[in-house]
């Protein structure tokens, strides 16, 4: 198959205000058929560009040309290695969702009570909890959408586990992670962590409140087609909760209709650089369970 490259003019606007025009622009493109939405996209990850709005694409044309190559290499890991918490701690009574049930934490065996079963000296404690499966920082396997899906027990390591990860920073006041977004990073074969910054309304009710972030379909379709292996997100659900959404789910089913795990509520995204961390979201191998907290971790 032969190579193409797209010659068009653009004009780029930032969420932030400001933009970019180019004239006579030169890319590589996987073929003649590129759209002009998968061309923004293109061109937003082979500029770098961030906080990008939208992108207007003119005077567009399709050359069969040879390759000249593109940007989007990881910047190296820095020296040393730590370990940085990404999950919220479970506690009795915490609430994760509102109105859904609260976990309770009780003792089923006291230390005083197990004394009488060992040898003088000897004591354990058992606790007992109570909890929904979606509780504090928790991962989403297909099931939990898809009644034919694999479960905790069936989606493996290589889906939750020793990730190389990559964090998406989404400007202040932005609601909705789409595609263009997305696009400037490398997410192929890694967990595409959604840093919003919404965790920090957590335990709070500001953490339900209906301008939460969310990553849209057209942004859930572009991480699978790009490869991603996990994605994760600081806010209180992955898809947009708003009465004028009426309940569709289009991310949670984009993402596990192709065997891509969520992981909700993730917090402390800002202790990490933008690449070169390794990230880790294993739940228990739990049989018939779509969903199960996590002790999200990463290591830099």
């Amino acid at each position: 198959m032969g190579e193409y490259r797209a010659v068009f003019d653009a004009e780029v606007e930032f969420v932030n205000g400001g933009g970019l025009r180019t004239d006579g622009f030169r890319l590589d493109v996987p073929g003649p058929e590129v759209t002009d939405d998968e061309l923004a996209a293109l061109l937003v990850r082979h500029l770098g560009l961030l906080m990008v709005g939208e992108v207007r694409i003119r005077n567009r044309s399709v050359v069969a040309e040879p390759h000249k190559g593109g940007r989007g290499v990881d910047p190296p890991a820095t020296a040393g290695r730590r370990l940085v918490e990404l999950n919220h701690v479970i506690g009795d009574g915490m609430v994760t969702l509102p109105g859904w049930p609260a976990p309770r934490i009780t003792e089923w065996l006291a230390r005083e009570a197990s004394r009488q079963r060992y040898a003088p000296g000897v004591e354990f404690h058992v606790a007992r909890i109570d909890m929904i499966a979606n509780t504090g920082t928790y991962v989403d396997t297909p099931s939990h959408r898809y009644a034919d899906g694999a479960d905790l027990s069936g989606v493996g390591l290589d889906r939750l586990a020793d990730l190389p990860g990559v964090v998406v920073r989404v400007p202040a006041g932005t609601r909705a992670v789409d595609r263009l977004l997305l696009a400037p990073y490398e997410v192929a074969g890694r967990a595409v962590l959604l840093h919003t910054g919404w965790d920090t309304h957590f335990g709070t009710d500001r953490y339900a409140a209906p301008d939460a972030p969310f990553l849209t379909c057209d942004g859930a379709s572009w991480l699978v087609a790009a490869g991603a292996t996990l994605v994760g997100i600081d806010s209180i659900n992955i898809d947009d909760m708003t009465p004028a959404a009426a309940g569709e789910r289009p991310a949670h089913s984009a993402l596990l209709a192709a065997g891509i795990p969520i992981v909700e509520h993730l917090t402390g995204l800002d202790a990490l650089p933008p690449a070169g961390f390794r990230f880790t979201a294993a739940p228990p191998r739990v049989a018939g369970m779509g969903t199960f907290p996590v002790r999200a971790f990463a290591v830099v």
